[in-house]
């Protein structure tokens, strides 16, 4: 996972390569918890835990700063105590590398708050 968290996203444009499936695979590996939903688009996705709402919110403030700074931003579903990520490009429908990229720094970001 150390690899993908320091790379930075980039600029994903119609046409842009969709990560092939087999790649997905290796990348997922590196990827504690998350899960690929193959049905329609493919989406990264994976829910995140906390002892309560503060904490929630807490994270979810986070991923939005991450996701101004990388220009990527995820579908989330706030609920107390949990947060639901789903990661995919629209623009070329599926899953790009700048979505295993967020992943993985949100995950790093799990770790920093407070549970």
């Amino acid at each position: 996972m150390s690899s993908l968290l320091e790379k930075k996203c980039t600029a994903c444009e119609l046409g842009a390569p969709l990560v092939p499936d087999e790649k997905q695979n290796d990348l997922l590996k590196d990827l504690k918890g998350w899960l690929i939903d193959r049905s329609n688009i493919s989406k990264l996705s994976k829910t995140y835990k906390f002892s309560n709402y503060a904490s929630t919110l807490n994270f979810v403030n986070l991923i939005a700063e991450l996701s101004e700074s990388e220009d990527h931003h995820p579908k989330m579903t706030v609920e107390w105590g949990k947060v639901s990520l789903e990661w995919w490009s629209h623009k070329i429908e599926g899953l790009h590398m700048n979505d295993f990229i967020c992943a993985a720094k949100s995950d790093e970001i799990f770790l920093t708050v407070e549970q």
